[in-house]
């Protein structure tokens, strides 16, 4: 079969590419090549994309994507910075304990920096072929196989791998609802003071996360588009600044070093006696133990959001690989500053007694502290908002790998939420002991979505006669690939060791 393939030479804006609203004009892009364009032209293949490249002459039918993109600029920034954000916030201070606060500096602006190279690399790859969806960038390079191996990914990423992101080690927690049914429990008998709850139903955390996910996740999850969560979004890092600011505040009303709450004396006079003189109370530039190797996992995957970047630049009003390139940075260099704030002051508040989970440090000193409190419901709240978020490339990825010729479909979309929704809570409830699994999870599907699908899928998409194998830009690529597979090693192999020791390096935050 014969193809009318586009002359040499020839600018992108003569050669539309289908990408679900026509070609976008993007002189950052590379212009498409014959090689890039021309792939076999089978039946199986164009049914394959039709949920995202919409045919140039046949504008009538709908498409997945086959929408004119609403959603704002600033509300884009609010869906990635939300989903970028999580709850890795509440370990980062523990980590710079173990790093010090100028090595800490240098791997966080190390991993922001290569984050912001993978985005760039998937939206050089969206504007090449035209594809604004992970799984089809890996059905574009690898057919099947890499469509599977994506939304795979994406999958258990999104359910599991959450834990990579709040501690140092690689303990079992596969979702923000586990926080939820085991934070929300505490806040509540903190608010009306019960030292011995008697089994009320309300302390139950296994009723609560249920009442969450129908009352407050359902509802959200089931929107159509992903720009709808903006406001949402907005919402939950206003949380997340409050919980900032409130660590920052304590910084200055809490004395150094700190007398548990348990323990018969009192923090003014441990002030006087004691004062920021005392060697637990100055810190370390740079500290070097045996725990710095595990924090290195949390700071590469502080910045996961790469299942999300596709769908936010499908929406996004006015969609340019620049302008959503510009969405992004703005997003990382957000949560690059709350990242340091946060960790920062929270280290200088307990210096080498912070724990891996920073709110529950602040317990040990009062933990009938209001403002704690109200910073403990803010970080619930947070958290609850994002878990949409992260549902909406999973529930994409699964309409991908199961019904990829159908169309958008309100009983199968619901559905799809509802059935993903309940697995979770299935999971939370009756399978705390079997989620250390998703340990192995975490540290296999978050290096291939951040550093190794993006550079594979780049060195297999850009044809070689635009850009030889070993052109910089390509060898970069090869580079990044490489550093996914260490960080997929080491990660492996502190799961590994902290179950062969039978016990892990530090408490868990729960």
């Amino acid at each position: 079969m014969s193809e009318e393939k586009p002359a040499e030479g020839v600018p992108a804006e003569d050669n539309p590419v289908p990408n679900g609203r026509g070609h976008e004009a993007d002189d950052s892009a590379p212009a498409p090549t014959a090689t890039a364009i021309a792939a076999p032209d089978t039946e199986a293949q164009r049914a394959e994309s039709s949920e995202f490249l919409s045919a140039i002459d046949d504008k009538k039918n709908p498409r997945f994507t086959d929408f004119e993109g609403k959603t704002s600029f600033g509300m884009s920034v609010f869906n990635l910075g939300n989903a970028i954000m999580g709850s890795g916030i509440l370990g980062l201070a523990y980590a710079m304990a173990n790093t010090g606060v100028v090595l800490f500096l240098i791997l966080l602006t190390v991993v922001a920096v290569l984050s912001s190279y993978s985005i760039h690399l998937l939206l050089k790859l969206s504007g090449i072929v035209g594809i604004r969806a992970y799984e089809q960038l890996g059905y574009r390079a690898f057919g099947t196989p890499g469509k599977m191996a994506a939304g795979i990914a994406i999958t258990l990423q999104n359910i599991g791998g959450e834990e990579q992101k709040r501690k140092h080690t690689l303990s079992p927690c596969p979702s923000y609802l586990y926080i939820v049914k085991y934070e929300f429990p505490l806040v509540i008998q903190a608010f009306l003071r019960l030292d011995k709850p008697e089994g009320e139903w309300y302390m139950n955390g296994n009723y609560l996360v249920i009442i969450v996910s129908i009352l407050v996740i359902l509802p959200l999850a089931l929107m159509k588009q992903l720009g709808y969560l903006g406001y949402t979004s907005g919402f939950s890092l206003c949380c997340m600044v409050f919980f900032l600011i409130a660590v920052i505040y304590k910084k200055f009303n809490i004395p150094c070093p700190f007398v548990d709450f348990t323990l018969n004396a009192t923090l003014i006079a441990v002030g006087n006696d004691t004062g920021p003189e005392n060697p637990a109370c100055i810190p370390k530039l740079v500290n070097l133990n045996s725990q710095t190797a595990y924090t290195i996992p949390i700071l590469a995957f502080a910045f996961v959001c790469h299942p999300e970047v596709l769908p936010i630049y499908t929406e996004l009003r006015n969609p340019t690989k620049k302008r959503m390139q510009h969405v992004s940075n703005i997003s990382i260099a957000v949560m690059y500053t709350m990242y340091f704030l946060a960790a920062l002051f929270g280290y200088l508040t307990f210096y080498g007694e912070v724990e891996a989970e920073l709110l529950h440090t602040y317990s040990r000193i009062d933990p009938y502290d209001t403002l704690i409190l109200c910073v403990r419901v803010a970080v619930l709240v947070a958290v609850t908002l994002t878990v949409p978020i992260v549902l909406f490339p999973v529930r994409r990825a699964i309409q991908q790998m199961l019904f990829p010729n159908k169309t958008f479909n309100w009983p199968r979309h619901v559905a799809i939420a509802v059935v993903l929704l309940s697995l979770i809570n299935l999971l939370v409830i009756f399978a705390p002991n079997i989620l250390g699994i998703f340990g192995i999870i975490g540290a296999t599907s978050a290096p291939c979505l951040i550093f190794i699908f993006p550079a594979v899928f780049y060195l297999r998409i850009v044809p070689n006669e635009e850009e030889p194998l070993r052109s910089p830009p390509k060898i970069m690529a090869a580079i990044f690939a490489g550093i996914g597979f260490l960080f997929m090693i080491m990660s492996l192999s502190f799961i590994i060791i902290d179950w062969t020791s039978g016990s892990s390096s530090a408490s868990s935050g729960h």
